[in-house]
Parts: C-alpha cells; sequence; structure tokens
C-alpha cells in the first residue's frame, strides 16, 4: 500500500533518531532581519577547517622573503597531500607550478600562492555545471550513495531549492531499508509542503515508479528520488540500484535525467573510489559534495576533480552543502571555492 503524505501546513519536526543519517536540521534560532550573512560569507565559514589546514599552512609557506627551491615544493607537497587534494592531483598541481616558475623565471616563495589558486580554479573550473532541470517535465532525479552521505538531507534542500525557482517538487521515499529514512523525508515534506511518495514495506523502484505516475497526474515539475544508501563492495545491493534505474528508464524513457551521487566530504580520498563505483554502475551524470563545514578534507574536491578529468566523461560537481540548515546547499561554484578557501 502505497501513501501520499501532504501537509497542509509545514509542522515542527520531532527530534530525530540519534542513528539516522544526518538527521534534518532543526530550524535555528530566529535572527534579526538582515542578521544572517550571505552565502558567500557562509561559504567562507563553512570551509574554515579546510581554509585552516590548507590555506593556513600555505599562508606561512609563502611568507614574504623565502625563495623558490626543492624544499619548498617538498614542503607545498606534504601540506595538499594533508589536506586530501590527493596524490596525483598533488602532482599535477606541482607540475603546473614548476613549469610556471621556469617559464616566468620565478624566484619568490610568495609569487606562488596567485599561481597555486589559479592552477587550483583551473583544475575545478571545468566540473562547475549548473543542473537544469527544466528540459522534461517532470524531471526526474535519481539521489545515490553510501550510508551517511546525507542524501535525503540533501533532498530535503533541493527540494527547498527548486521551489525557490517557482518550480513544483514531488519526493519518492525509494529507501525502503530504513524506516528512518521514509520518516526523515516526510519531515522534508512538511517543512517544504511538498507530496512524499512512500511505502511502508517493498521495492525501493516500486516506490519510484509510482512517484513518477503520480508526478505526471499532478503536472509536478520536478521528481527526486531517494534511494537505500549502499557501499560498492556490496556487489548484490550494486545490482538492486542498477534496477531501481531500469525500472525508472521503463516508467519514463530517458530518465533519470539526472543521477546525482551525493558524497561526504568526510570521506577523503574515499570519495574518489565511491564516484568510480557508482559510475560504473549508474553512469553518474552529477556531484552533491556535503559536509564541507565538518572537515579539513575540502582538498578532496581536487582529488575528484583531477580523478573525473582522467574518466571519458567528465563528472561535475552539481552542488556543494556547507551547513546544516535548509538553504545551505548551493550550485558549485569555482572561483568562489577557491576564494572562500584561500580567504584571509
Amino acid at each position: 500500500m502505497f501513501s501520499f503524505f501532504k501537509s497542509k501546513t509545514p509542522a515542527e519536526p520531532a527530534a530525530p533518531d540519534a542513528q539516522a543519517e544526518a538527521a534534518a536540521p532543526q530550524p535555528a534560532t530566529p535572527q534579526p532581519a538582515g542578521a544572517r550573512p550571505g552565502w558567500a560569507q557562509r561559504l567562507k565559514q563553512g570551509l574554515a577547517k579546510t581554509r585552516d589546514k590548507l590555506g593556513g599552512q600555505l599562508a606561512g609557506l609563502f611568507g614574504v622573503g623565502r625563495k623558490i627551491d626543492a624544499e619548498l615544493f617538498e614542503e607545498l607537497e606534504t601540506i595538499l597531500i594533508t589536506a586530501d587534494v590527493g596524490v596525483d592531483a598533488t602532482h599535477a598541481l606541482l607540475e603546473t607550478l614548476q613549469k610556471k616558475v621556469r617559464r616566468e623565471k620565478l624566484t619568490e616563495a610568495s609569487d606562488l600562492q596567485a599561481a597555486l589558486k589559479d592552477a587550483l580554479l583551473d583544475l575545478l573550473t571545468p566540473l562547475q555545471a549548473p543542473l537544469d532541470v527544466t528540459p522534461h517535465k517532470p524531471f526526474i532525479l535519481m539521489l545515490a550513495g553510501v550510508n551517511g552521505a546525507g542524501k535525503t538531507t540533501t533532498i530535503g534542500k533541493l527540494a527547498k531549492l527548486y521551489q525557490a525557482q517557482g518550480l513544483s517538487v514531488l519526493l519518492a521515499a525509494g529507501d525502503t531499508f530504513r524506516a528512518a529514512a521514509r520518516e526523515q523525508l516526510q519531515v522534508w515534506g512538511e517543512r517544504n509542503n511538498v507530496t512524499v511518495v512512500s511505502q511502508e514495506k517493498g521495492d525501493s523502484a516500486a516506490v519510484i515508479f509510482d512517484a513518477i505516475q503520480a508526478a505526471r497526474a499532478r503536472n509536478i515539475d520536478v521528481v527526486l528520488a531517494d534511494t537505500a544508501g549502499r557501499l560498492p563492495t556490496q556487489l548484490h545491493l550494486m545490482e538492486e540500484i542498477k534496477k531501481v534505474k531500469r525500472v525508472i528508464e521503463k516508467a519514463a524513457p530517458g530518465a533519470p535525467h539526472e543521477v546525482l551521487l551525493v558524497l561526504d566530504a568526510n570521506t577523503g580520498q574515499n570519495a574518489v573510489a565511491q564516484v568510480k563505483a557508482f559510475d560504473d554502475a549508474l553512469g553518474v551524470t552529477g556531484l552533491a559534495l556535503t559536509k564541507l563545514d565538518g572537515t579539513a578534507k575540502g582538498g578532496a574536491i581536487a582529488a575528484i576533480a583531477h580523478a573525473c578529468s582522467e574518466r571519458p566523461r567528465p563528472i561535475p560537481v552539481r552542488y556543494i552543502g556547507v551547513g546544516e540548515t535548509v538553504d545551505d546547499l548551493r550550485p558549485f561554484d569555482a572561483r568562489e571555492f577557491v576564494e572562500a578557501v584561500f580567504a584571509a
């Protein structure tokens, strides 16, 4: 038996299960009008740990009076790798810097900071590709990822983001393995005043199929389909999520229109392995990097960018999340990100 859950008025959620994945955040204490900082400032605040780890150490490394030498490059290599930029991406960045040093005959370490910012920006810019959900109606977005990556919370934030664009949204509670996920999604449904299609027990693919039919009947713009978290090493579960995608394709030829892989920034280098595994299984078309505010490993986005650049089909970073409130998920902007990491 399927259920169609819709709140007539937004309700205050009950306290979330402490074991639930990234439970929906409670509303913050009301602030005076204008007190909440803008996105650029929140991005800077959210990347504070990464900036302290990466930018702080780099500021010392590129101090006035220091000369460029082999030791400096060795220290820079260590800083980048410990910030989870990754060995391959680090070597690519260092090679770019070394070529610039030789080409422009640089001698002062202070000249390298701007060069590193430019090199990082060049690496990340190809991943900047905002998602357009208007070409199809309904636009069907399938979310995937490992347990605890933040899929369900990301769905709630995306619902709010698309509603702000004037689009209607329907949520499909396709994580049928975890009751808390269904309840969590219903909380987001209440908060955003959108319909949630769910089922107490049963098959994820069937729930999403039903949600697509409901979206058509109601002339909905966007369907956000949750799926159960799984590890790439659990081959039988990866086969199940492939089945979910096949059912979506049957329900709406050409769908899902976006396969969004949600990555927890705290996993660092493991995120690169997740991209490969899920892309091989599903053909991932976009990434959402969450929890950047909780880690000093924000450099992992550079590792992902380098790995994606070497794949036959680059996978863009659609969204990044730097906080717990509903509007702390935004489209990825490479320049904003780099400027926030290197901000004073």
